[in-house]
């Protein structure tokens, strides 16, 4: 199993999050065309038991008297693993023992298990949640999202609705548009009606396009003209609504353990040259680190849109 504890990283919305790897490798109830860490290993919806919720938070507090020692802040500590973090069957324990940090949680779900009532539940303990909305049509969303046989859109959406009247956190909602998929009107105004319905609870609806390498290299982003149809169709209708399309900064957090940080943040958050090159300056590393690791094979170089990007190698 890969490592638990990554970052922290930043965030466009979460400011510096120190993320929580709850799920082994690439185990997702989705295999989205556009995701930076490839195509799913395991498709499954039926909830496991990971890792144990008293390891997590021992390996959290590690981290965090670490980073605190290097006036390194954390804004939040957040679920956003290799997969999908619902599929773990101790995430409700996990969260509950963490609150005890008196750190923000954070859970950034496809939303694909939020039928489920348990799921909904253990979500409402999070102080921010995070809901995908890629599509509201079903044949587009089987082409983005790739779901596993067993989910249903209906059900996804019924359960997103549910979850929304009982939650007292912070609720945004996630809308990754792909050139010539769901960049269309009909598309775009058949997730804005629905997001509507999520007022007055909604804090904000992100539209976001592929900035980091995709699993499939025929996923291109919307075009600028889309991506403006999208933000005006949901600002005619009162929704509270970000673009993310930007490059999310350089300020990763380092432990001082140069290897562990590079594996552990490229596992689930792809970094760009200019990135890793920041950290190897903080930890006072060079790029030998790097080349070591490439060398090894636990760590590969990838281009996308004219940058390089590193990841950590996941099978």
């Amino acid at each position: 199993m890969g490592k638990i504890i990554f970052g922290p990283v930043p965030s466009r919305r979460l400011g510096q999050s120190l993320g929580i790897n709850n799920i082994p490798p690439k185990i997702c109830s989705y295999s989205c065309v556009y995701c930076q860490l490839g195509r799913t290993f395991e498709l499954k919806v039926d909830r496991s038991a990971y890792y144990q919720p008293e390891r997590i938070a021992t390996e959290i507090e590690e981290r965090i008297r670490l980073l605190t020692n290097k006036n390194q802040k954390i804004d939040y500590l957040t679920f956003v693993p290799d997969g999908e973090p619902t599929l773990d069957l101790n995430l409700g324990k996990t969260i509950s023992l963490l609150k005890k940090l008196k750190l923000k949680i954070a859970v950034t779900t496809n939303s694909s298990l939020i039928s489920d009532e348990q799921i909904r539940q253990e979500l409402a303990l999070a102080d921010w949640v995070s809901v995908k909305i890629d599509s509201l049509v079903p044949n587009s969303w089987k082409k983005i999202n790739r779901p596993h046989g067993h989910l249903s859109l209906e059900k996804i959406s019924d359960g997103i609705l549910n979850f929304a009247q009982n939650f007292d956190g912070e609720l945004v909602t996630e809308t990754m548009i792909i050139n010539g998929i769901n960049d269309t009107f009909v598309e775009i105004e058949k997730v804005a009606a629905f997001i509507k319905r999520l007022i007055p609870v909604l804090k904000t609806s992100y539209l976001s396009i592929p900035t980091r390498p995709p699993a499939e290299k025929w996923v291109k982003p919307a075009t600028e003209e889309k991506l403006n149809l999208a933000y005006q169709i949901l600002t005619e209708k009162y929704i509270p609504v970000e673009l993310l399309t930007g490059y999310e900064g350089n300020a990763f957090g380092t432990t001082g353990q140069v290897e562990d940080d590079l594996l552990s943040i490229t596992s689930v958050h792809p970094m760009r040259e200019d990135a890793v090159r920041e950290l190897l300056d903080h930890a006072e590393a060079g790029w030998e680190q790097v080349e070591s690791l490439l060398q090894s094979g636990r760590l590969i170089e990838i281009e996308y849109r004219g940058n390089k990007f590193y990841m950590r190698k996941l099978k």
